[in-house]
């Protein structure tokens, strides 16, 4: 049985470098998948990618003692998160397909707040008005990034922001997930469902066989997908999410670097002010998480 360590000061810094490291990596691999969605659809995306992401895996189940780590006590659990984690994929797939990079990644990292806003019910936990506060803080942060009284984004931003929805619960089953189940059991449930999916929807759509040069990024892509999730669920079994998930708004620093060199997208003011307010409300919430569970 896995429980999460106390934050001894080695574990704690091995969360932190995990979760900077495995946020980077997953959203230098959206952009690739952004850059494939010209030639390719999300079924396939998943599909081509997914079959390489079974390389990192088998890595980590050699170092940690072979099959016998794959065994999941809530294997039910287990697939609903797989599922959750495809759903959020086709979304920031559909989002990236159709709008700048910084921009989704803005909207996306109102999953904390989410996560806030669903544990009175989820998982039981009691939330004071300053939690509150915060939240309402940072949906008027996507609000401000709609655009109000200009011609906006207008419906994309339903796109993101479901990913964010997804992406909380994907992570109150993650909290579940880590008290008995391995980094390589949780691993194994997401890219298999992701890469079940694929195969049926291009079962359903049809596909077609990619050359040479893009198998080499599909699986650049698989390579640091598996790679990247291991990371982020191994820094969340190793230390409290109020400590680690502060490091992943770095992604959003990181995203506006990308769309800049890789596609000139510069953020405008409605875009820069929404996001200060989105991460602040974020910060601030965990600050407050913080502080609860010191007491």
């Amino acid at each position: 049985m896995i429980h999460p360590p106390r934050a001894a000061s080695g574990s704690v810094a091995r969360g932190i470098f995990y979760m900077i490291a495995g946020t980077m990596m997953l959203t230098s691999q959206d952009a690739v998948s952004k850059w494939l969605t010209a030639d390719y659809h999300f079924g396939e995306i998943f599909f081509y990618r997914g079959i390489w992401a079974y390389l990192p895996l088998a890595f980590f189940m050699w170092r940690a003692g072979g099959l016998a780590t794959l065994r999941s006590r809530e294997p039910g659990v287990n697939l609903i998160r797989g599922l959750l984690n495809t759903a959020a994929g086709v979304l920031i797939i559909s989002a990236l397909a159709l709008m700048p990079i910084a921009d989704v990644f803005a909207i996306v990292f109102l999953s904390p707040l989410i996560v806030t806003a669903l544990s009175p019910w989820l998982l039981g936990e009691s939330v004071g008005w300053r939690r509150w506060s915060a939240v309402s803080v940072g949906f008027a942060g996507v609000l401000v990034m709609t655009r109000p009284g200009g011609e906006g984004i207008g419906w994309l931003v339903l796109l993101p922001l479901g990913v964010a929805v997804v992406m909380a619960l994907r992570d109150i089953l993650t909290r579940r997930l880590r008290a008995h189940d391995s980094t390589e059991t949780i691993l194994f449930y997401t890219i298999t469902v992701s890469v079940g999916f694929g195969a049926l929807t291009m079962l359903w759509t049809g596909t077609t066989m990619p050359p040479p040069e893009h198998w080499a990024i599909f699986m650049v892509a698989g390579l640091i997908n598996g790679t990247a999730h291991f990371l982020t669920i191994r820094a969340f079994q190793l230390v409290a999410a109020a400590v680690v998930s502060p490091f992943k708004y770095l992604s959003i620093v990181w995203a506006a670097v990308i769309g800049y060199v890789v596609w000139g997208d510069v953020p405008d003011a409605y875009m820069i002010t929404g996001a200060v307010l989105v991460v602040g409300s974020g910060l601030y919430t965990l600050h407050r998480e913080t502080r609860r569970r010191a007491a």
